[in-house]
């Protein structure tokens, strides 16, 4: 070890390499804690999620408003008003946020997954830093230990 610094590794860098991965949004897709009825929620509310969170079920639901849309304009602008905001942008807009959403956590988890990369690889370089500088630092010393044995003989003589 080097005389002149004397290096203390990060603490997270431990727990970087300890978790070998980062985490994504699949991992908190079935909880590990919790009871029955936790897991039993979690599971009946992806499924949901998952079947409700397409395109198909937006069209599906854009179809079924619009089946609604004659018996609301015969009943006036109030019931069309109504059947506008209850029923077509509830019904549509729902879908259609949920797989923005799912575009945006897949976009976040490759965010995620290239964070970790960067920070893995910052990790790998500064390790080599550091052992670039140790062995700056025990050159150095070597040459101070010969300056200072150099300093007890004469100088040399000269012509």
């Amino acid at each position: 070890m080097s005389k002149i610094y004397e290096y203390a590794r990060h603490p997270r860098l431990n727990e970087l390499a300890r978790a070998g991965r980062p985490i994504k949004t699949n991992d908190f897709r079935k909880p590990k804690t919790g009871g029955f009825f936790a897991r039993l929620n979690s599971k009946f509310g992806l499924k949901v999620t998952l079947v409700v969170g397409t395109m198909w079920c937006a069209y599906f639901f854009t179809v079924l408003a619009l089946l609604a849309l004659p018996s609301a304009m015969k009943q006036g602008t109030y019931y069309i008003v109504v059947w506008l905001s209850s029923s077509f942008l509830q019904l549509v807009l729902l879908p259609i946020i949920i797989v923005g959403q799912n575009i945006q956590a897949a976009a976040a988890d490759k965010r995620s997954e290239e964070t970790y990369k960067d920070a893995e690889a910052v990790l790998k370089e500064s390790e080599e830093i550091q052992k670039h500088l140790l062995a700056q630092d025990e050159a150095i010393t070597g040459i101070l230990d010969r300056l200072e044995a150099l300093k007890g003989t004469p100088p040399a003589v000269q012509a």
